[in-house]
C-alpha cells in the first residue's frame, strides 16, 4: 500500500512499547511510538507506519537490521533510540559504538526524511542503575553532536524531569509505564511542532510505605524482574528472541 506519508520506528523495548500493555496490538504491547503515529494520522489520511523495533536489541543490531530496512520503505519520518542496552553491559567502547551510529543516521538523514533521536533517561533516582550515570552523560553528548551534524531533531529525555516519578515506570523500573508511554508520545509531537490531543491517564495517589513494605516490594522486584534480567545476560539471550516486529510493514495506524 502507498502512502504519502511514511513513518518508521526504529530500537529497542523503548520504541517497541514494552511497560504499556496492549493484548489486542502485535506482542501485546502499544507504546509512545504507535500514540505518536495515530495522532500523525489524525490529520493525514493517506499515513503509514512500521515499527521495527524489538525488546532487548543493542545498538549493532539495530544498525544491522533496521536502518536498511526502513530506508527501503522510503520514509518521511525516522524515530530512532538505541544504545541503552549497550550501556548496561559490563564493558563498553561507547565511542566505537557511535561512530556506527553515526553512520546509521547518514543514511537515514540521506533518505530525505525527519530523523528524530533520543538521549538516554538519567537514572540518578535509582540505586540500580545510577551507577550508569557517567555512560549514559558521554552517550548524551555524542548523540547530540550526531544529531546536529545530520540535521536530525533531537527529544531530550535525560532532561525530563517528570520521569523522577516513578508512577511514570512499569512494575519491572526498567520501562515506561502506560503513563510514561503516553508522555513521551506527547514530548516527541512537542519536538515535531505537531498538535495533539493527548491526555497522560490520571496517576494513581503515591502510597507512602514502610521499612517492611519497601523490603518485600524490593525483594519481589529482584526476584520477578532483576534476577530474570541477569540470567538472560548470563545465558547470552535476550526477551526479544524469538520476537518479530510489531509491524515490518507500513500500515494505516490503529
Amino acid at each position: 500500500m502507498d502512502f504519502s506519508a511514511r513513518y518508521v520506528a526504529l530500537g529497542d523495548s523503548f520504541t517497541e512499547g514494552v511497560g504499556d500493555d496492549d493484548p489486542a496490538r502485535p506482542n501485546g504491547v502499544r507504546g509512545w511510538a504507535d500514540v505518536v503515529a495515530g495522532q500523525l494520522a489524525h490529520s493525514n489520511a493517506d499515513f503509514g507506519y512500521a515499527n521495527l523495533a524489538i525488546r532487548g536489541r543493542k545498538l549493532r543490531q539495530i544498525m544491522a537490521e533496521q536502518v536498511d530496512a526502513a530506508v527501503a520503505m522510503q520514509p518521511t519520518l525516522v524515530t530512532m533510540y538505541a544504545g541503552a542496552n549497550d550501556i548496561l553491559r559490563p564493558k563498553i567502547d561507547i565511542d566505537s559504538l557511535l561512530e556506527e551510529y553515526d553512520a546509521g543516521i547518514a543514511k537515514l538523514s540521506a533518505s530525505g526524511a525527519t530523523v528524530v533521536l533520543f538521549t538516554g533517561f538519567d537514572a540518578k533516582g535509582s540505586k540500580v542503575f545510577s551507577a550508569m550515570r557517567g555512560r549514559t552523560a558521554i552517550y548524551n553528548e555524542l548523540v547530540r553532536e550526531i544529531a546536529e551534524n545530520h540535521g536530525a531533531l533531537l527529544v531530550d529525555y535525560w532532561r525530563f524531569d517528570e520521569y523522577d516519578d516513578w508512577r511514570l515506570w512499569g512494575e519491572d523500573r526498567m520501562h515506561m509505564s502506560t503513563a510514561g508511554h503516553v508522555n513521551m508520545a506527547k514530548r516527541v509531537l512537542d519536538v515535531l511542532e505537531h498538535e495533539h490531543v493527548i491526555e497522560v491517564p490520571e496517576l494513581a495517589p503515591v502510597r507512602l510505605m514502610n521499612r517492611v513494605e519497601a523490603l518485600k516490594a524490593n525483594a519481589r522486584w529482584f526476584r520477578e524482574s532483576a534476577a530474570p534480567w541477569v540470567a538472560r545476560r548470563v545465558r547470552g539471550v535476550s526477551s526479544g528472541d524469538g520476537l518479530s516486529p510489531k509491524y515490518p510493514e507500513l500500515i494505516r495506524p490503529l
